[in-house]
């Protein structure tokens, strides 16, 4: 059964067959990498597009640059992207730059992860965490085998 993710770089909705995911699928519009470990900064409309499409959980960190214990764990994050791909995405947004998304979410400290999946939110973990520590959340609350 195709799995549906949506393109984290250019928006885009993508079909990918389960069996492709560790082959590294790429973007069929801006040919990005969509399985690929890498953490990618979000906008509104590509979160909102990602957190009701995909259908692999994806991890969001929410973040400001001015928030010390967020940009400690940037790191830790980015690992733990690394560990879980391509069975989890792992994306973060500012929510200094884009203050709604935090009204939205109903975001009252950061760093805070929230885990989406199929359209809807599973589970949230507030404060900066280890590596060790996402990794076994997303594989705890993933309605998935990640």
């Amino acid at each position: 059964m195709p799995l549906t993710l949506t393109c984290l770089d250019c928006a885009a909705l993508n079909r990918v067959p389960a069996e492709k995911l560790s082959a590294g699928p790429k973007c069929g519009v801006c040919g990005a990498k969509l399985t690929d470990g890498k953490v990618r900064a979000l906008n509104p409309k590509t979160l909102a597009k990602a957190t009701k499409n995909d259908t692999l959980p994806l991890l969001v960190d929410f973040w400001a640059p001015w928030c010390g214990p967020c940009r400690q764990m940037a790191p830790q994050f980015q690992q733990a992207a690394l560990a879980l791909a391509p069975k989890a995405r792992l994306a973060k947004i500012d929510t200094q730059d884009h203050s709604a998304v935090s009204q939205k979410f109903g975001i009252r400290g950061i760093p805070l992860l929230i885990l989406f999946h199929k359209g809807r939110e599973v589970a949230r973990l507030s404060g900066a965490r280890p590596r060790a520590e996402i990794e076994a959340f997303v594989r705890q609350h993933s309605p998935v085998s990640v």
